[in-house]
């Protein structure tokens, strides 16, 4: 398994599989080949048909600049959905020719290679994880602690996470594109409707973040940029209007992370490849894990916690209208937040009948995102992306 950095990337949405990933792509070739007078990226699949409303263009200018021409190629199909071919001509000769593939997360693969992600952990599955916990009597974020020394990163990236949720709290109007959509977080932050407070805050927070995100602002993937509003606003909530400790909130972030790093070794956590399930049930999955352990529930709990939120987002489509991380992503965000805290209460009561492993579930997320139509694989070529009418109220 791989670091836990290469899970919480602090960068800049909408998307991490179509605006980090294909930046790093272009960044490499910028520094392998400095003197290149021109490139040409051709994106596919899914870079190439929903690429325009994630700025999938618009990050690669911005770093090879007018160097650069970029070709969407809507027919020609690939093996993996988010793949682009980047060539490099110097006085009019090809140079070079490289095949990436925009993993998830922000995680590249280079002419088959995956990339700057060296291996940190000797664990292939959650059953691993947990039976090396319990042989040394150390809870799940001790195994973190046992394997790499990150707590100077994740206070970085727990910071990180605040000032996006306070931004979104604090900024009114529309987010960027066509389909004007009116931000949230200031209306349900300051909404009086009679309900749990809680419900109120999770919510207000969530729609912060994922706002902030496809605005194209500084988020961190947790695990993607299309869910960075889940597990924030979950640990916003205790530090903030909980008075938990730092401490526990970065404790509470590695524990997530061996959940986030299981499902994305052993599954996807693109949508692009396996559906919206992998990645707001991805997100679901940790905020489980962390509100469970914030809870002082055991490891049996918690992951009985991150398989009941796995469970029931199996078969979620991905179909962002016209592209957009807007319509349903940030909205799903503050559904998925409550989600999780519903999962740790069943956990806290149900895990002696569990039935399920979280590998199982993990393995099965995988194959029903393989089984699932490309339409419905961050295409907007199916459900709501096709459906929706800009008539709509």
């Amino acid at each position: 398994m791989k670091s836990l950095k290469n899970l919480y990337r602090i960068g800049y949405g909408p998307s991490s599989s179509h605006t980090m990933g294909p930046g790093y792509c272009s960044q490499f070739l910028k520094d392998t080949y400095p003197d290149a007078d021109k490139y040409i990226v051709t994106l596919y699949g899914s870079l190439a048909l929903t690429g325009k409303g994630h700025l999938t263009d618009l990050i690669i200018k911005k770093i090879l600049k007018d160097k650069v021409k970029v070709i969407f190629d809507y027919k020609s199909k690939q093996e993996h959905p988010n793949t682009l071919i980047g060539e490099v001509y110097k006085d009019g000769t090809l140079l070079n020719r490289h095949t990436f593939v925009s993993l998830g997360g922000g995680t590249i693969s280079i002419d088959g290679k995956i990339c700057f992600e060296p291996e940190v952990y000797p664990f292939k599955n959650f059953q691993e994880i947990k039976e090396y916990a319990l042989r040394n009597n150390i809870t799940l974020d001790r195994v973190v602690d046992r394997f790499e020394d990150v707590d100077e990163y994740l206070n970085q990236v727990f910071l990180t996470m605040e000032k996006a949720i306070v931004r979104g709290l604090n900024t009114e109007g529309y987010l960027p594109g066509e389909l004007k959509v009116r931000r949230k977080a200031s209306i349900i932050f300051h909404n009086d409707t009679p309900v749990e407070k809680r419900i109120h805050l999770l919510s207000s927070y969530a729609y912060a973040s994922s706002e902030e995100n496809a605005s194209g602002n500084k988020i961190v993937t947790a695990p993607t940029c299309g869910s960075c509003g889940v597990l924030p606003a979950a640990l916003y909530y205790y530090y903030h209007d909980l008075s938990y400790p730092l401490e526990k909130i970065i404790e509470a972030l590695k524990v997530a992370s061996l959940i986030g790093n299981v499902i994305k070794q052993n599954a996807s956590i693109s949508g692009a490849l396996a559906g919206c399930q992998s990645e707001i049930g991805s997100s679901c999955s940790m905020t489980a894990a962390a509100i469970s352990y914030l809870e002082g529930l055991n490891i049996n709990n918690i992951e009985y916690a991150a398989e009941v939120a796995m469970e029931h987002h199996l078969g979620l489509t991905c179909d962002p209208i016209k592209g957009y991380v807007q319509i349903p992503c940030i909205e799903r965000n503050a559904v998925c937040v409550l989600r999780a805290f519903d999962s740790c209460y069943l956990a806290s009561i149900l895990t002696d009948l569990s039935k399920v492993s979280f590998d199982t579930v993990v393995k099965t997320m995988y194959q029903t995102g393989l089984d699932l139509s490309s339409s419905y694989k961050e295409t907007s070529k199916g459900g709501l992306a096709k459906f929706y009418s800009k008539n709509e109220k």
